[in-house]
Order: structure tokens, then C-alpha cells, then sequence
């Protein structure tokens, strides 16, 4: 006999269809703002959590700190009531879907680290109510909706399909992409069962351009895990074959540019000083880690982490090899860090390859400094030892001051031929100035 739905069930698809149903956001950054800003956009009030004061304080006053968010579009949501962020966990009963956009990063040993998940799982579980819809959107492997969250929810007495629901939809947010907002970005959801994925769907209906149901949360959580791993080890390639074609003297970049001609068969991959982001140095690891509980290897990830992962050691040794022409050791010379952002153009330091370059030349006793129009401070960094260093501008003062300026992040809008004419050395780990004049060889690719 076929159960019938709840009432429960029927009122919260009711309010979800309808957008009176109040949508929660727990993380409040790269994933999280954008998210809400979508869920707006589409007519629904939001309540925002973090466990940052600062952040949820700076928000009241109205004030972004992400790039692409701007302040002014923050401050109208306050005003009109529509935007409600708070460090309060003891508000979680308030909402009627509570999405969760935590980290998820790596331990030392490259395990996947999930106190953040498990804390806000725990928070939630104090203060859930019949009626509501969790929806887990931070990158993990797959199991966790069912193996972790799921048990610590249960925890409230109230029960999974009956009493309150819960689905999977992975994060794709690109940061800094203006083709793709997370309202453009089809958005992947599972759901514990068939009344939470409706839920859920319906839901994600309103706020984005495309939804693409799957059978179960682990589909869901693979699938992301899928996209980056993807990525990882095709970027991992190019980046093999630079060192290589490096070695036999022949450009990779104008290489991939012919191969990128090919109409079909072929997608452009581009090599760099390192990964960054917080979903592709990390997220392939989730999948290893799956394979060994599983008594299973994951030969092609792990050694595209570990190209990925040296290539920073590839860079400091051409830095080594540059100065080394001008009779110059890496010691006590001065070393400019052009972008410490992960990608060009946005504010979003997660996972840097400068940061990983930092290190390597401190330890080599280089005298450090950098530029980033984005960061105008160095922030803290979980996985790294960061100085304490604010940018500086880029003028001819500070550019010919600079024993060797290493180009990390191709920022847009920089006149190349400038920063090549007043520098002693460059190193160019992005093909950064490739359209500029370099009469005196001071140009080094990396």
C-alpha cells in the first residue's frame, strides 16, 4: 500500500511553492553570500548564521567583505528586512530550510576533516522542529549526508522523512565568474528520500536556472567530488608537460592554444605555480581516503596530487635559476609576489599557491613582499605560516626595488609592459606577459 504524505510534508511543499517558507544559510562566505543572494533574488526572506561576529556584525552595518557581493545590495536587504544575519545557532528553529555551506578541509594527513559539518549538525540538531528541510552543500565524499549528518540530526528524537527532511546539493559556486552566478548554475540534488528530494527540488526550483534530480545523496555528493577530481588531474597533465616541454624548449602555452583549435576531443587546460581554491586542491583527497577505507588504490588522483603539490618546488627553482643569471643567490634578495589571490580577479586567498611560495622562499631567506589590488592585507591561513605583510602599490619605485617579481595571479587590467620595463627579473607562472617587449631577457617562465 502506498503511503500517504504527512501533513508536515504537505505544509512545508506548500510554503516552499508558494515563498513563504524562510530559507536559512549556515556559512557565510564564498558560497554561502551568494546563495542568499539568490534565494532573494527569487523572493524569498533569508536568515544568514555564522559563527564569525565580525562577519555577521560587519553585515549589519551593511558592509561586504566579498568582492563580487556588493555592499550596497547587502544594505538593502537589511533595511527591507529580507537579509537577517545572526550568530545565534538558537535561531536555527527559526528557518524553514536550513542550508549548510561549512568548510570541509583536509587534516594534516590529508583526511577529510569535518568538525565544521559535524558542529553545525549538532547546532541544528538542538534546535530543530517538525517541519524543516536540511540541505548539506559543503564538498565531501560520499556517505557523509547519510553516515554523519543524518545520525547526529537523529539525535533531536525527530525522524528523517516524517518529521523533517534532508537532501544533498553540492556547492558549484565560481567566484568572480560574471557568466555564472549561482542562480545560473544548475544545481545537482539528492535527497534521503523521495519527499526530501521533492522538497528539496522544489525549492532550488525558484532560486536557480536548472535543477538536476538524482536517485540518492551519494550520487550527489560523487558528482561534485567528479567535477573536481576532473579538473585536478588534467590540470596535474599540463602541468607535467610544462616542466617537460620546459626542458626541451618548447612553449606550452603557445602549444595548448593550437591544441584548443580542435573543434571536438580536446579541452583547454592551463599549468600554473600550484593549485588553489578550496575545492580542487582538497576534494580529489576526499575520493583516496574513500578508496582506502574501502581496501581500494586511486593510483591517477594521488599522483596528480602530488605533481600539483610539487609544483611550487618548480617555481622556486626557477626564481633560483633567474637570480642565479644576474649573480644573485635567493638569499637576502628581494622577491615580489605579484597576486595572492587563488585565480585572477577575485578577493578569495583559500588554498593559494603564494602562500605555499612564501614559504619555500622564507625558508630560503628571501626578503618577502607582495602586491594584490584584491588583498590589501595578508590574512591568516589554516594551512600555512603567513608573514604579516600589507600590499603594496605597483609603481616604478617599488617594481625596480625588487630583485625578482614572481607573477602567482594574472590579475586583468595591469599594463604588463609596464611592470616587464621597470623589473630587474620576472618570473611568469601565467603566461602573464606574453604581449609584452622583453629586449633586455629579464623574462623567465615558470
Amino acid at each position: 500500500m502506498t503511503q500517504q504524505p504527512n501533513q508536515t510534508y504537505i505544509d512545508l511543499l506548500e510554503k516552499i511553492r508558494s515563498k513563504t517558507a524562510t530559507i536559512g544559510v549556515v556559512g557565510l562566505g564564498y558560497v554561502g553570500l551568494p546563495l542568499i543572494r539568490a534565494f532573494v533574488e527569487s523572493g524569498f526572506k533569508t536568515i544568514g548564521f555564522d559563527v564569525d561576529d565580525g562577519k555577521v556584525q560587519q553585515l549589519l552595518a551593511g558592509q561586504s567583505y566579498i568582492k563580487h557581493i556588493e555592499s550596497e545590495w547587502i544594505a538593502s536587504l537589511i533595511e527591507n528586512g529580507q537579509f537577517d544575519p545572526t550568530s545565534d545557532m538558537q535561531r536555527l528553529a527559526e528557518p524553514d530550510a536550513i542550508l549548510v555551506c561549512v568548510p570541509t578541509p583536509l587534516s594534516p594527513s590529508r583526511d577529510p576533516d569535518l568538525k565544521y559539518v559535524e558542529g553545525t549538525a549538532r547546532e541544528i540538531a538542538k534546535n530543530l522542529r517538525t517541519g524543516q528541510l536540511v540541505v548539506l552543500e559543503s564538498t565531501t565524499y560520499p556517505g557523509t549526508t547519510r553516515d554523519v549528518l543524518c545520525p547526529i540530526l537523529s539525535e533531536s528524537e525527530l525522524d528523517i522523512g516524517q518529521d523533517f527532511f534532508v537532501a544533498y546539493s553540492p556547492e558549484r559556486e565560481d567566484p568572480g565568474n560574471q557568466d555564472f552566478s549561482a542562480s545560473r548554475i544548475p544545481k545537482v540534488v539528492g535527497g534521503m528520500d523521495a519527499k526530501s528530494l521533492e522538497l528539496a527540488e522544489a525549492m532550488y526550483a525558484h532560486a536557480v536556472v536548472e535543477t538536476i534530480p538524482v536517485s540518492t545523496c551519494e550520487i550527489a555528493e560523487a558528482c561534485k567530488i567528479l567535477e573536481n577530481t576532473y579538473r585536478s588531474v588534467n590540470i596535474a597533465m599540463v602541468n607535467e608537460l610544462k616542466i617537460l616541454f620546459d626542458h626541451i624548449n618548447i612553449d606550452i602555452w603557445e602549444t595548448i592554444n593550437a591544441a584548443k583549435t580542435k573543434p571536438f576531443g580536446f579541452q583547454a587546460f592551463y599549468p600554473g605555480p600550484g593549485l588553489g581554491g578550496h575545492c580542487i586542491p582538497i576534494d580529489p583527497f576526499y575520493l583516496s581516503w574513500v578508496a582506502r577505507l574501502n581496501g581500494q588504490s586511486t593510483r591517477f588522483i594521488e599522483l596528480a596530487g602530488e605533481i600539483n603539490s610539487s609544483m611550487p618546488d618548480y617555481v622556486v627553482h626557477k626564481v633560483a635559476e633567474a637570480l642565479n643569471e644576474s649573480g644573485k643567490p635567493i638569499k637576502n634578495s628581494k622577491v615580489g609576489i605579484f597576486g595572492v589571490a587563488y585565480k585572477r580577479d577575485v578577493d578569495d586567498p583559500r588554498e593559494s599557491p603564494a602562500f605555499r611560495l612564501m614559504e619555500l622562499l622564507n625558508e630560503r631567506g628571501a626578503t618577502l613582499s607582495y602586491h594584490d589590488p584584491f588583498i590589501p592585507t595578508l590574512p591568516k591561513m589554516r594551512s600555512f605560516d603567513v608573514p604579516a605583510l600589507e600590499s603594496n602599490d605597483l609603481t616604478e619605485a617599488y617594481l625596480t626595488s625588487l630583485d625578482c617579481l614572481l607573477i602567482c595571479t594574472d590579475h586583468s587590467g595591469v599594463d604588463w609592459q609596464f611592470v616587464v620595463d621597470h623589473s630587474n627579473i620576472v618570473v611568469d607562472t601565467r603566461n602573464a606577459c606574453s604581449g609584452t617587449i622583453d629586449n633586455d631577457g629579464k623574462i623567465y617562465t615558470a
